[in-house]
């Protein structure tokens, strides 16, 4: 199989934080604007549940949604504890964190990285947290 050619930049692989809620439910974290912008843009599906939180620098975290499925708002708000934990909040007692599909995410033209728009946003307001370790 032919090689494609050398690139002058090749793009590393995101690296992401990884927690799984439930049986069926993971969530994703970037770690730096560079991997927020791909986990935002190109690695979310439609369906997916995007989080930041509000007014503050973090991490851009996507719930995965399965194929037929909703998450209830115990998973959002488990989500959304995720996205709080990786923020300037993170000690913050009760954080503002802003959810919407992924559909309705966009990068405006020029912006730098990790620097998105948001469309019908909600808002949920928890406790910083990551998911209990089981066992």
């Amino acid at each position: 199989m032919p090689q494609p050619p050398p690139s002058r930049y090749r793009q590393a692989p995101p690296r992401v934080f990884e927690y799984v809620l439930a049986p069926d439910w993971v969530v994703l974290a970037g770690r730096t604007d560079m991997d927020n912008d791909r986990l935002s843009l190109q690695m979310a599906a439609p369906n997916d549940w995007w989080f930041h939180v509000r007014g503050q620098p973090g991490s851009h975290v996507i719930l995965r949604v399965p194929k037929g499925q909703d998450p209830n708002r115990t998973i959002l708000k488990m989500a959304a504890a995720i996205a709080a934990y990786h923020s300037k909040s993170r000690k913050g007692g009760i954080v503002p964190v802003s959810a919407t599909r992924a559909r309705y995410v966009t990068k405006p033209q020029g912006a730098k990285p990790g620097t998105v728009q948001i469309r019908k946003e909600i808002v949920l307001k928890v406790r910083p947290a990551l998911p209990q370790a089981e066992g």
